[in-house]
């Protein structure tokens, strides 16, 4: 067998998806770590002595996360005060078992654990919405009631950073997901390894009611650019306890279709997995925002205004011909409503059949986003205003909208099964 490519010396059990290196076990497990603890201190994801909490559920992503940041958080005296945070949907023969192991994990880590119920928090568990609603479209009221049970979870905690295992894989397949879609302004948020989350803090009670201060909660990926093979092999060679299960109410989505196409690139070219990662946020800097400003961070946002425009050479780079190009699509349309539109002639042929010559970098290639249907119909164009966020009035909760998307969902849930336990709007919505 060959030997180790690292050390030299060990015999190479592995090949790294991700790289192709032969390795040893322990060589794979440092430079895993390595990497992880790179992207962590590149991106400045944490603050020292921050109070992170880790979303566990006792996958292997969750658990190898948990794992590598109670290493790092020794091995470099990061002085993190880590917690895990995990969510009871309420799966009987799923969830209950994968808290199981999160439990163990918290022992064996020494990290203290809470977990939030959606009984608790909705006086809904997922058993009962499926057995109201049915299995098709479960995933939409999970993935809502979810999201907010991470950040109320958080303000339980008085934690303003929740740190998820999502992994290269799921980045590259959201990219894909959104692309088939047409969904390109959705790159931005995709791709970032930070998001920003709005989160009510909870009162003693455990309910939204009564006073309520807001806060943002940071969320960040630091596996975003481990490969999931690459995690299993670390679970497997560290021995860390984890659930396998996939949930019994997953139906096949869309993301399966998107998934199974990742893993045949995969299979042809290892490298297409963090090649779509960067395709995706390299066009997430492409689509223009309601002021034809570059999304991405607000540092690169900055930078390319100056520049004028969406890239870096003074607006006539690729990246400002598209905003440029959005402008003038927007600009020709109305002039075609108004009667004042102009000819357009494209280059004429040679008389030989062929295209003249042209500078091809000067080609402007619109990305055209998605409008309202109201101001496509009546011919209007103008950028949609900002959504401003306030507060639901029924929960506190903050949202861009009068009642928040877990109490719209309540609300029907509610009135087609009334319970007497629960107001109409739930107490976590």
């Amino acid at each position: 067998m060959a030997p180790c490519e690292i050390c030299t010396t060990n015999r190479a059990q592995i090949l790294r998806p991700k790289t192709r290196s032969r390795v040893c076990g322990p060589c794979f497990t440092a430079a895993f770590e390595a990497e992880v603890a790179e992207t962590i201190t590149t991106t400045h994801l944490f603050q020292p002595g921050e109070r992170v909490a880790i979303g566990a559920s006792g996958g292997k992503d969750s658990t190898v996360l948990a794992s590598v940041l109670q290493t790092l958080n020794i091995r470099h005296g990061w002085k993190l005060d880590l917690v895990l945070l995990s969510i009871d949907e309420g799966i009987q023969g799923y969830r209950d078992h994968s808290l199981e192991a999160v439990k163990r994990n918290s022992a064996d880590l020494g990290l203290p654990l809470k977990i939030v119920s959606y009984e608790e928090l909705y006086g809904w568990s997922m058993d009962q919405v499926v057995a109201q609603i049915g299995k098709k479209g479960n995933c939409t009221y999970c993935g809502v009631f979810r999201r907010q049970a991470l950040d109320r979870g958080a303000a339980m905690l008085g934690v303003g950073h929740v740190v998820t295992g999502h992994n290269a894989d799921d980045v590259a397949e959201t990219v894909l997901m959104n692309l088939l879609r047409g969904d390109l302004p959705r790159l931005s948020r995709a791709t970032s390894i930070v998001t920003s989350t709005p989160s009510a803090s909870v009162n003693k009670d455990g309910g939204p009611n009564g006073a309520v201060s807001f806060t943002n909660v940071k969320r960040s990926k630091p596996l975003m650019y481990a490969y999931e093979k690459e995690i299993v092999l670390y679970a497997h060679h560290k021995k860390l306890d984890y659930f396998s299960t996939e949930c019994i109410y997953s139906p096949e989505a869309f993301r399966g279709s998107a998934r199974t196409l990742i893993k045949n690139l995969e299979r042809i070219r290892p490298e297409s997995i963090l090649d779509i990662v960067q395709s995706g946020m390299d066009m997430a800097k492409l689509v223009p925002d309601t002021d034809d400003a570059c999304k991405g961070s607000a540092e690169t946002a900055q930078t390319e205004e100056s520049a004028g425009g969406c890239g870096n050479a003074n607006g006539t780079s690729k990246e400002g011909e598209m905003a440029a190009m959005e402008r003038k699509l927007r600009e020709n349309e109305q002039a075609e409503q108004d009667g004042t539109e102009h000819e357009v002639r494209l280059p004429a042929k040679a008389a030989n059949g062929q295209r003249h010559d042209r500078d091809t970098t000067n080609l402007d290639i619109p990305i055209r986003t998605k409008e309202r249907r109201g101001n496509r119909k009546a011919g209007r164009h103008a950028a949609t205003p900002a959504q401003k966020l306030g507060q639901c009035e029924r929960c506190g909760y903050l949202s861009s909208q009068a009642v928040c998307k877990a109490c719209v969902l309540l609300e029907g849930l509610n009135k087609a099964r009334p319970r007497t336990d629960i107001e109409v709007g739930g107490s976590g919505g």
